[in-house]
């Protein structure tokens, strides 16, 4: 089925796109959702109508992308983890954990864009993660765990 899109979709295209999906998934998921809409000459003609919206829409997110993206790779995350002798965390660094320490530093990323080597980090040292951005951009963020310290006894 050929549909327009009214919202930007993770793996299938931009808001404005014609994209040809499964009939169910159209029918059962995107057209109930209102992510898409038929394709078909009334909504293609009011879709040319926003298009100059749309364009500016997206230019306005490619420039908030390439400003995060300054931002990240400036920056590094210092992290203080309970940490044993050898430096094996007790736990582990995950996407939350980041995502909440970039919160406090004011900055505003999705979990499920933050890519962790091996996918948790468990050790204290430094690390590259890679965070995924709009259009294809991807920012290197520089991660240091360190050990907390271990409270007198």
């Amino acid at each position: 089925m050929k549909i327009i899109l009214n919202q930007d979709i993770a793996n299938l295209g931009e808001e404005g796109d014609v994209k040809v999906v499964a009939d169910g998934y159209a029918r059962n998921f995107l057209i109930p959702k209102k992510m898409a809409v038929p394709y078909n000459k009334v909504n293609l003609t009011i879709f040319e109508q926003k298009k100059m919206a749309i364009e500016k829409r997206k230019e306005e997110k490619r420039k908030d992308a390439l400003g995060l993206k300054d931002r990240l790779v400036s920056e590094e995350l210092v992290l203080t983890m309970p940490a044993g002798e050898k430096g094996k965390l007790f736990g582990a660094v995950t996407a939350s954990t980041i995502v909440e320490e970039l919160t406090k530093m004011g900055l505003s990323v999705e979990k499920k864009r933050i890519e962790i080597p091996e996918n948790s980090i468990k050790l204290v040292g430094t690390y590259t993660v890679k965070v995924k951005l709009y259009g294809g951009e991807v920012a290197d963020l520089k991660v240091t765990v360190n050990a907390a310290e271990k409270a007198a006894e």
